[in-house]
C-alpha cells in the first residue's frame, strides 16, 4: 500500500473512531487501515476514539491498537483520557489490553490522579486496586 493511501485510511479511521462509528471503523480495518498509524494530526484511532464507546474501544483493541500511545504534546495516554472522563468500562478494556496504570503525563499525573481531579473517585479506587 502506498504511503498516501495508508495516510488517507488513517485519517478516515481516526475520524470514524472519534465519531464512534464502529461500522465504518470496522470496514476501514478490514480494508487495510493500520490501527496504529497516526493521522495528519499525529494521533491514532485509540487516542481520539469516543471514550464512552465500549464497542469502539473493543474493536480497536481487538485489532491490536496500542493502549499506551502517548500524545507527544501532553504525555497523555488513552487511559488518562478515559479516567478523566469517567468511563470505567473503557478503562477496564484498556487495562486488559495492557494499558500502563502507572504512566505519568507531562504534569506528572497518573490516570488515577486525573480521575480524582475530575471527581471520579470510583475510577481512582478501581485503578488503585490493580
Amino acid at each position: 500500500m502506498r504511503a498516501a493511501e495508508a495516510d488517507r485510511l488513517a485519517d478516515e479511521l481516526t475520524s470514524a473512531a472519534a465519531a464512534g462509528d464502529t461500522a465504518r471503523a470496522e470496514l476501514l480495518l478490514q480494508n487495510g487501515a493500520d490501527v496504529n498509524r497516526t493521522n495528519r494530526f499525529g494521533r491514532t484511532a485509540v487516542q481520539v476514539m469516543m471514550m464512552g464507546s465500549v464497542r469502539m474501544a473493543s474493536l480497536l483493541l481487538s485489532h491490536g491498537a496500542n493502549p499506551n500511545m502517548v500524545d507527544v504534546s501532553t504525555g497523555l495516554m488513552p487511559l488518562h483520557d478515559a479516567a478523566r472522563e469517567g468511563f470505567l468500562l473503557t478503562i477496564q478494556l484498556l487495562v486488559r489490553a495492557g494499558a500502563d496504570i502507572t504512566a505519568l503525563d507531562y504534569r506528572g499525573w497518573s490516570p488515577a490522579q486525573h480521575a480524582l481531579q475530575a471527581g471520579h473517585t470510583h475510577i481512582a479506587k478501581f485503578l488503585h486496586t490493580l
